[in-house]
């Protein structure tokens, strides 16, 4: 495969050692806790919807602890290889080429951004939901590890990405969301600080 690497690197699918360096410093990948999770899938989720020009996503906070951030964007990068396999842009289990050794970026808690693999690998699992007009699948990681391949789901019309994770209890909650807030906040994402 000769696809031309930008955010991540087509070649491998998995980085063990990455990941594992996420989980030996969540302090310092995840300053703030669950609330830098919750700001990396934003920033990717804007960064497809900067494809077009603008977009929003849904927060939801769920009963066992869990959260998922669900966009309208054009979904996770997928190509079909030499043997006609789809292959979908490594992107939780890589890590991010354009901020993850100099991170230049900082996201809206003044953390540097670094990439969804920390949010992968410092979950306890995670579900990536991947709706584009070429096709729809979903994956399961547990601590950034894929554990199952991608799973073809029907196609509901739409497009977008929904990733669903359970955080690692070490990390430290989101103290205060606003009052308003109930099970759901949607987030425009048009300005969101992503590269």
């Amino acid at each position: 495969m000769t696809w031309e690497n930008t955010t991540h690197d087509w070649a491998r699918a998995i980085d063990v050692r990455h990941l594992e360096l996420i989980r030996q410093g969540p302090a310092e990948f995840a300053p703030g806790g669950v609330l830098h999770l919750v700001l990396e899938v934003l920033a990717y989720a804007a960064d497809e919807a900067s494809e077009r020009v603008g977009g929003h996503a849904v927060v939801t906070l769920h009963a066992d602890g869990s959260i998922s951030v669900a966009d309208n964007g054009r979904g996770t990068d997928t190509r079909v290889d030499d043997q006609g396999r789809t292959v979908k842009k490594p992107v939780m289990a890589t890590k991010d080429l354009r901020f993850f050794d100099e991170p230049s970026v900082s996201l809206p808690d003044g953390h540097p951004r670094r990439g969804m693999s920390v949010v992968a690998a410092l979950s306890e699992w995670l579900v990536h939901t991947n709706r584009r007009v070429n096709g729809s699948w979903t994956q399961r990681y547990e601590h950034g590890i894929p554990v199952t391949d991608l799973t073809p789901i029907d196609s509901d019309g739409t497009t977008g990405t929904t990733v669903h994770f359970m955080p690692s209890p070490d990390l430290a909650p989101v103290e205060s969301v606003p009052a308003n807030f109930g099970e759901h906040l949607t987030v425009a994402l048009r300005g969101f600080p992503t590269r």
